[in-house]
């Protein structure tokens, strides 16, 4: 396992104060016990103070070596002098009290690690108050030790069945009263050690067990989003995270977006994204593969500077880093070494079973796509099918006339001539049709190649555009259409593909032609700017429905309204325009609006030559 970094964990210290109690009784002997006891309590603020400076809590914490408390509860001031200073000179934290009742106060409050208990004590005596204590869940596992004076008559049986650990009789050597508090605390420490080891055992068993449950799940799993719903889900009840969260990076590692989380307590982070850049340090680490365990505010939060503890850790595989796995706590919770460890299990968990679904997805998209290139090319072959077959059955037909014609040429009439320069003309355009048609196919199977490098030159627009348009003039009239041309005298060079681009225009022409009723208008025009050349072809008086406007580049495409045989074609025109406007580069449109069909060229960033230069 990688080594988590930790930033600085404050707890907030709490001061030890030793607590005595007092008495009403003003006889000189008792005013000097309370003299004595006045001093104790001076002394025992001094070490509060300075406890409280230096940071040490009222509890144990072995990782700063701070020693065990003891509290002393005996009703006699000099006894309670005698083990303040024998025991305080050996290191140990003294808590002192009167009487058993405040002797409970301060076990519920302080949890010292032993007690050192008088069993004759006024109100109280040191078995019941022994009894209160092991009543209490805070208290119970406190050792007790009872004190008594040799001339006592004490039921020991009855001390040890109220949870009693050892007997100390009064007056005793300090040596043997220092043997037995540091047997009984060593017993202790070995009591939580060995508590600890188990309870860390049992939290390793839940773990694990926990981890299988999620990695079945994961596993079984394709669907990205169910993966982590389930992974933060499980791992922030198991963990009783205020928050798990799962974010992941964009392609480029620039930006790591919350996709997922399971919230309990915490306000709601989910689509959050931040810049890798404004993290540096955190990111860093995190790139590296290495968890990281922190300190940070909420801003979500109201009011804010609310903070959290948050530990990250990778979810990474062989194929790279993914995003990481974030865990929320109380600033005051720390994460530990196991808790650490199961997390980087699950992320790596995480991370296989992301990467599954992620291929998954692909492998579906691909198989959509080859469903629909099985769809296009059945198709399509239905369609060149029928295109090829409609041409050819005309030339069949002609070529059986002219043949029962030559047959009765000896004969021949004048309505024999007419049916076989008839039969002709069919056998003409056939062939053309089925010429074109060919020729088509071979130049949009050579643009989707590309194979070969564009070859470009310098255009003088005007002439190009003037002569293509002349071509169509007579055509216009003649189909009582008008065409109109709409460009700049001083239009300059533009560097480009002189034959593609006068196929492009003499198509869009020939279209517009076409499907231009009667009475309405043709316009060519141009927009130029520095780097864009705009080239549109506008006809009116066409009927366009949404659906047939999107569909107006596809091969084969016809709108449905036209007769499909009254103008010929081949119906790849528009889609081999499309191809060739591509392959110099540029994009082409079609809009429709007011009976008004537009088809706008745009080639972008092309070099323009000011006019009369090269």
């Amino acid at each position: 396992m990688q080594d988590c970094q930790k930033l600085l964990y404050r707890p907030n210290p709490t001061t030890a104060k030793f607590m005595t109690a007092s008495s009403s009784d003003s006889s000189p002997e008792k005013r000097s016990q309370d003299r004595d006891i006045a001093k104790f309590s001076q002394s025992v603020n001094e070490f509060g103070n300075r406890s409280q400076a230096s940071g040490i809590t009222a509890g144990i914490n072995q990782e700063n070596n701070q020693s065990e408390v003891i509290l002393i509860v005996d009703d006699a001031p000099d006894n309670l002098l005698i083990l303040f200073s024998y025991l305080e000179e050996k290191g140990y934290r003294i808590l002192l009290a009167e009487d058993g009742k405040t002797a409970l106060q301060i076990a519920k409050t302080k949890a010292p690690d032993l007690i050192l208990l008088d069993v004759l004590m006024p109100d109280i005596d040191g078995f019941e108050t022994c009894g209160l204590l092991k009543a209490e869940a805070s208290t119970k596992e406190i050792p007790v030790i009872f004190l008594t004076a040799l001339s006592e008559t004490v039921n020991k049986v009855q001390g040890f069945k109220l949870g009693g650990v050892d007997y100390i009789n009064k007056p005793s050597a300090q040596e043997e009263v220092l043997v037995r508090i540091q047997t009984h605390l060593n017993l202790r420490k070995m009591r939580q050690a060995l508590d600890k080891q188990n309870q860390e055992q049992k939290q390793a068993l839940e773990f694990e067990a926990l981890l299988h449950r999620v990695t079945d799940k994961l596993r079984d799993s394709l669907d990205e989003k169910q993966i982590l719903a389930t992974a933060t889900k499980q791992l922030g009840e198991v963990l009783d995270l205020g928050s798990c969260q799962i974010e992941l990076y964009d392609s480029d590692q620039v930006t790591a977006t919350i996709e997922y989380e399971h919230s309990l307590s915490l306000p709601l982070s989910q689509g959050i994204s931040r810049k890798i850049e404004d993290y540096p340090e955190l990111y860093q680490q995190l790139l590296q593969k290495q968890p990281i365990q922190l300190v940070e505010q909420v801003p979500q939060f109201t009011p804010q500077g609310i903070q959290v503890n948050r530990l990250a850790c990778p979810i990474f595989d062989e194929g790279g880093i993914i995003g990481n796995l974030w865990g929320l706590r109380p600033p005051n919770e720390v994460f530990t070494t196991l808790e650490i460890r199961l997390m980087q299990q699950v992320a790596s968990s995480c991370a296989i079973a992301i990467r599954q679904a992620r291929l998954y997805r692909a492998a579906q998209l691909q198989v959509a796509e080859l469903e629909r290139l099985n769809r296009l090319k059945d198709d399509f072959l239905k369609t060149i099918s029928h295109e090829l077959r409609t041409p050819l059955t005309s030339i069949e037909m002609s070529a059986d006339t002219l043949k029962m014609l030559f047959e009765l040429l000896p004969n021949w009439q004048p309505q024999h001539f007419d049916a076989a320069s008839e039969s002709l003309e069919i056998l003409e355009a056939g062939y053309e049709r089925e010429i074109k048609l060919v020729n088509d196919l071979l130049e949009l199977v050579h643009l989707d190649a590309r194979n070969q490098p564009l070859k470009v030159e310098p255009v003088d627009l005007n002439l190009l555009v003037s002569y293509i348009v002349k071509l169509f003039i007579k055509r216009a009239k003649q189909q009582q259409q008008q065409l109109n041309i709409h460009i700049r005298a001083d239009l300059p060079r533009i560097e480009t593909n002189p034959d593609i681009l006068e196929r492009v225009l003499t198509e869009l022409l020939n279209n517009a032609c076409k499907y231009t009723p009667q009475g309405e208008n043709i316009e060519v025009s141009i927009e130029l700017s520095p780097h864009t050349l705009k080239l549109i072809v506008a006809n009116s008086g066409v009927e366009l429905s949404k659906v047939e406007l999107k569909r107006i580049f596809e091969k084969f495409y016809r709108i449905p309204e036209q007769d499909r045989w009254q103008h010929g074609g081949t119906g790849l025109g528009l889609a081999l325009v499309k191809k060739q406007v591509e392959y110099l580069g540029g994009t082409i449109t079609a809009h429709h609006q007011n009976q008004k069909l537009s088809l706008v060229i745009e080639l972008p960033s092309i070099s323009v030559y000011h006019k009369g230069t090269m």
